[in-house]
C-alpha cells in the first residue's frame, strides 16, 4: 500500500467476519417505512415521556398530514421546513413530506428570526412546521417584519418568502407527563386562525393522493443546512439514497435489531440525530426514545426507565451524564453499544467514561454533506490514539466507502502523512442547493472534500488533526465566525471584531471574540454578548469577548485571524 486510502476491507483486522460491502435492500425512505409497518405495525416505535406511539399511528398521522399540505397546494418537489425538537412533531413531519413527494428541511430550534428567515428564503420552503412556542417567539415576529426582513431592518439576499403554510405542533402532544423540568409550559399555546394544528391533523383520519411517479434513490429527501466556506449556511442535498443507506450502515455496523431501544441523546434536526436515531429506529425497525431536548438530569430518568441498547451523541452530552450528581454504573448497565460524532474527543474523557460505565464510546464521523457516518469504531474494540498528536482514532471507513488522504498538492498523501479527508460512497451528498460553484469546489471526482485535515496510520486508522478552516466546533456544533462577526459589526460601538475558537474544557471550544471600538464609544462584554445572544442561536454567540485598541492585519487590511487565536 502506497498511499494513504482505504476501504472497509482494512475492518477485517479488528471486526473479523465483518463484510467489506453491504448491498442496500431500500433506496427510497417511504419503501423503507413500508417495510417497516408490514413487519411491526403495532410494535412501539416512538416512546415519549409517558406517551408511545405505534408505526401505525405515526403513519397514519403523517398520511393525514400529507394529506393537508397537498390540500395547501403542496406539490412534488416543495419543502417543508421542520422546526422542533425531539417530539414525535419532527418524525411525523419528515414522514409526510416525503409522503407528499417533498423535501423535508430540517431546522435549528435553537435559531432566531435572522436565521430562520436566511433557511426559508433560500430554501423556498412553501410549509413550515413548528412548535407554537417557536411560532409566537420567532416565526410570528418573522412575518410581521414583512418579507424581505431578517428581523433586524437588513433586507435578505434570497428573494421572498414562499411560505404559503404554517403548522403548528406542541411539546405537550403525545405524552401527559409535562416534566417542567424540560418543557417550558403546562398548556398548549394558542395560536391564530389559518393556523393549521397538527394534533387536529393527525385526528383526522385523512390519506395523501398517491404519487404520480415511482420514487428513486436520487430524489431529494432532505436539505440539511451546513456553514460552509462563504460563512452562509448551505443547503446540502441529501437524496432518499443516502439516507437509506446510511440507515442500514447503522444498523448492520453496530447490530441494532427489532428489541433493542434507540435513546434519542442527539438532536433530531442534526445529521447525527436524524439518521443514528430516526432513520436507525425506522430501519429496524425498533423503539426510539425521545425527550424534547437534552437536560441531564431529564435523559438520566429516560435511561431509568427505558433501558436503552444504543446512543450516538456528542462527547459533551456524556461528560453532562457522567459529571450529574447520582449517576452510577447501574445507569449505563443496559447499553450494548455507545457511540460519539460531532466534536473531537479526548483520550483522557474517553478512559474516565469507561471507568464509570463499564463502556468504550466509540469514534464515529462524518459530517451534514455524508449523511452521517464516513468512519465508524468497530464495535468492541477501543479506537487507538496517536502517540504524537495524542488524538484518538475517528475510525476506518463504513461499508462500501473509500477514504483518501489528500496533500495541498491534490495528491494522495503517503501513510502518516497529514492532509484533507476526502470520502467517496453511496452517502455522499448529490451538492448544494443552488450554489454550483461550491458543489463543485467540494465533489472531488466523486469524492467529499471534507475540509478537515488528518491522517492514515499503516494499520488503516484514521485520525483527525485540525480543520483546514477556522471553523470552530463547539460541543458538536459548527460556528462560522463570519457570522458571529456580521452580527457584532451590526453593533453601533463596534469598530473591529474578530472571532476564533478557544478551548473549552467542556465544549471543546468555544466562541471569542476580540472587539476594537470606535472612537468616543462604548461598550461592555455583557452588553456584545447580549446583542449576539438576541441575534443568533445560543452555541453561536461568544463566551469570551476582549477588547483590544487594534487588531493585527496584513499589509492590506485584513483582520489576520490566526495571530488573534
Amino acid at each position: 500500500m502506497t498511499g494513504a486510502s482505504a476501504t472497509q476491507p482494512w475492518l477485517q483486522q479488528y471486526a473479523p467476519g465483518q463484510p467489506a460491502r453491504i448491498t442496500p435492500q431500500f433506496s427510497h425512505m417511504i419503501d423503507l417505512l413500508a417495510a417497516a409497518l408490514a413487519a411491526a405495525p403495532d410494535r412501539p416505535f416512538i416512546r415519549y415521556f409517558d406517551g408511545q406511539l405505534t408505526l401505525r399511528e405515526v403513519d397514519a398521522a403523517a398520511d393525514a398530514l400529507a394529506a393537508q399540505l397537498q390540500a395547501r397546494g403542496f406539490a412534488p418537489g416543495d419543502r417543508l421546513a421542520v422546526y422542533t425538537q425531539n417530539n414525535p412533531a419532527f418524525v411525523i413531519g419528515l414522514l409526510a413530506a416525503w409522503k407528499a413527494g417533498g423535501v423535508a428541511v430540517p431546522v435549528n430550534p435553537m435559531n432566531k428570526q435572522r436565521e430562520l428567515r436566511y433557511i426559508l428564503g433560500n430554501s423556498g420552503a412553501q410549509a413550515l412546521l413548528c412548535l407554537d412556542e417557536l411560532w409566537h417567539e420567532v416565526v410570528a415576529p418573522m412575518l410581521a417584519q414583512g418579507d424581505g426582513s431578517q428581523g433586524d431592518g437588513a433586507q435578505n439576499d434570497d428573494g421572498p418568502l414562499a411560505l404559503k403554510t404554517v403548522v403548528t405542533t406542541s411539546a405537550l402532544d403525545w405524552q401527559s407527563r409535562t416534566d417542567r423540568r424540560v418543557l417550558s409550559h403546562s398548556e398548549r399555546l394558542p395560536v391564530p386562525h389559518g393556523v393549521v394544528d397538527l394534533l387536529a391533523i393527525a385526528r383526522s383520519g385523512d390519506r395523501p393522493r398517491p404519487l404520480a411517479s415511482v420514487p428513486s434513490a436520487n430524489d431529494l429527501a432532505l436539505l440539511t443546512y451546513t456553514s460552509g466556506t462563504t460563512g452562509k449556511p448551505k443547503g446540502a442535498m441529501n437524496t432518499h439514497g443516502n439516507l437509506a443507506f446510511n440507515a442500514q450502515v447503522y444498523r448492520d455496523w453496530v447490530g441494532v435489531q427489532a428489541d433493542d431501544v434507540v435513546l434519542g441523546l442527539a438532536p433530531l434536526f442534526h445529521i447525527t440525530g436524524l439518521v443514528g436515531h430516526m432513520a436507525l429506529a425506522l430501519r429496524v425497525p425498533c423503539t426510539l426514545v425521545l425527550c424534547h431536548r437534552f437536560t441531564p438530569e431529564v435523559m438520566l430518568d429516560a435511561i431509568r426507565e427505558t433501558r436503552p441498547t444504543f446512543t450516538i451523541g456528542a462527547i459533551t452530552a456524556f461528560l453532562a451524564l457522567m459529571n450529574h450528581p447520582g449517576v452510577t454504573r447501574a445507569d449505563f448497565a443496559s447499553f450494548r453499544a455507545i457511540y460519539s460524532g460531532g466534536a473531537p474527543i479526548a483520550p483522557a474523557t474517553a478512559d474516565a467514561f469507561e471507568r464509570l460505565t463499564g463502556h468504550v464510546i466509540h469514534n464515529a464521523f462524518g459530517m451534514t454533506e455524508t449523511c452521517s457516518p464516513s468512519h465508524m469504531v468497530p464495535l468492541g474494540v477501543k479506537p487507538p490514539v496517536d502517540p504524537v498528536s495524542g488524538a484518538m482514532s475517528i475510525g476506518v471507513p463504513v461499508y462500501n466507502t473509500t477514504v483518501r488522504i489528500v496533500n495541498d498538492a491534490g495528491q494522495e498523501a503517503a501513510v502518516g502523512e497529514i492532509g484533507e479527508i476526502v470520502s467517496a460512497g453511496p452517502q455522499i451528498m448529490r451538492g448544494y442547493w443552488h450554489m454550483p460553484e461550491a458543489t463543485e469546489a467540494a465533489l472531488l471526482h466523486g469524492g467529499m472534500r471534507t475540509g478537515d485535515v488528518g491522517f492514515m496510520d499503516e494499520r488503516g486508522w484514521f485520525y483527525l488533526v485540525d480543520r483546514k478552516k477556522d471553523m470552530i466546533n463547539a460541543g458538536g456544533y459548527k460556528v462560522w465566525p463570519r457570522e458571529v462577526e456580521d452580527v457584532l459589526y451590526q453593533h453601533p460601538a463596534v469598530r473591529e471584531v474578530a472571532v476564533v475558537g478557544v478551548p473549552d474544557a467542556y465544549r471543546g471550544e468555544t466562541v471569542k471574540a476580540v472587539v476594537s471600538l470606535k472612537a468616543g464609544h462604548q461598550a461592555t462584554a455583557d452588553e456584545l454578548i447580549a446583542h449576539c445572544k438576541a441575534n443568533m442561536a445560543a452555541y453561536k454567540y461568544p463566551r469570551l469577548i476582549e477588547f483590544r485598541d487594534e487588531l493585527p492585519k496584513t499589509v492590506t487590511g485584513k483582520i489576520l485571524r490566526r495571530e488573534v487565536r
